[in-house]
């Protein structure tokens, strides 16, 4: 397996802002379990959870030039990066509905379904020009199909997630609350214009729009993290 000298800002985008952002992540959902244990934490915590794992992962093949070992440690960075925004979805439907309506088994059942779709932009991976490839700085390129392909799977995520907050947001009486929600709300935009813009940065694969995408994505992914964080409230209290 070789290494490469990767350059000044290739290390500062993967183990300084990416850095910065999954501890960031795991900071928050050590706060969410440490208030609660109970499944509707659990569940929030994933959100965070989930990317951080990515993250982690994309430090471990940043440096490498194996291409069939970076395209699986790519792939895996995508899959629990994207997969996040189910875990927002279950957190909604618990909200709305209850625990009693939304039963372990249910929950499960939405996991385990989105897994299976976004895990299945696999099959990419073993058709050239229609998968993920690398350019000279080792930054993944996608191609349209793929593009495309991981777009769809997450809009099936993030609709949902949009439209329960907003349905939930209804719900509420108390002006306190709904203020507090508004945060939330704006949160979950502020990380889905994240995660797209990573989406068309790395189909186009320009230099500067990927810088561009880099530090607007990181101030977005952090604003939008902890929003979501704060706007929760008195919702995740024991």
């Amino acid at each position: 397996m070789t290494l490469y000298l990767m350059s000044t800002t290739r290390i500062i985008t993967v183990y300084v802002a990416q850095g910065f952002m999954c501890l960031f992540f795991l900071f928050l959902a050590f706060k969410i379990l440490k208030r609660d244990r109970k499944r509707l934490n659990v569940i929030f915590s994933g959100f965070y959870i989930s990317p951080a794992i990515g993250f982690i992962i994309n430090f471990l093949y940043a440096p490498l030039t194996d291409e069939p070992v970076v395209l699986m440690l790519n792939f895996l960075t995508n899959f629990f990066i994207f997969y996040s925004s189910i875990f927002i979805v279950v957190f909604n439907l618990i909200l709305l509905k209850s625990e009693k309506a939304i039963t372990s088994k249910k929950q499960l059942t939405i996991l385990i379904l989105y897994g299976i779709a976004m895990f299945s932009m696999i099959g990419f991976l073993f058709y050239p020009g229609f998968g993920v490839t690398f350019n000279e700085n080792w930054s993944p390129i996608w191609s349209v199909p793929f593009f495309l392909y991981v777009a769809a799977i997450e809009t099936i995520g993030v609709l949902p997630a949009l439209y329960l907050s907003f349905q939930i947001y209804k719900k509420f009486e108390d002006e306190l609350i709904k203020k507090k929600w508004k945060f939330f709300i704006f949160g979950l935009c502020s990380v889905i214009i994240f995660m797209y813009g990573i989406f068309i940065s790395n189909t186009l694969n320009i230099d500067i729009f990927r810088t561009i995408i880099g530090v607007v994505g990181l101030l977005l992914a952090l604003a939008g993290g902890y929003m979501m964080y704060y706007g929760v409230g008195r919702q995740i209290e024991k």
